[in-house]
């Protein structure tokens, strides 16, 4: 499994724009082959990271290089982001533990 941690500050002028296309951008992702699953958290400073889940670099590829996606971040670049940053890595390790009551 590949993981991608995009950590983000948004320009406030252009939240609700970003919003339209972020969730434009989140039902594309759930259409590419290999795609798990996508999570976003916004931390009280108002960082946001989004981590997506992937089967394989090759999927996390076509979905670097899909033509609307690359139309969203250079729109993200000229107004939606103040800053960001992006990590791509392999899972070592994969396990949970799920709590369930008597």
């Amino acid at each position: 499994m590949i993981l991608i941690v995009f950590r983000s500050r948004l320009r406030p002028e252009n939240i609700d724009a970003y919003n339209e296309m972020s969730e434009a951008m989140d039902a594309l992702a759930a259409t590419m082959p290999g795609y798990i699953s996508a999570r976003t958290f916004v931390a009280d400073d108002d960082e946001r990271v989004t981590i997506v889940e992937f089967e394989t670099e090759a999927d996390v590829a076509r979905w670097r290089e899909h033509p609307l996606h690359r139309d969203a971040q250079e729109l993200g670049r000229k107004q939606f982001y103040s800053e960001y940053r992006v990590q791509v890595a392999e899972c070592l390790r994969d396990y949970d533990f799920k709590w369930e009551a008597d």
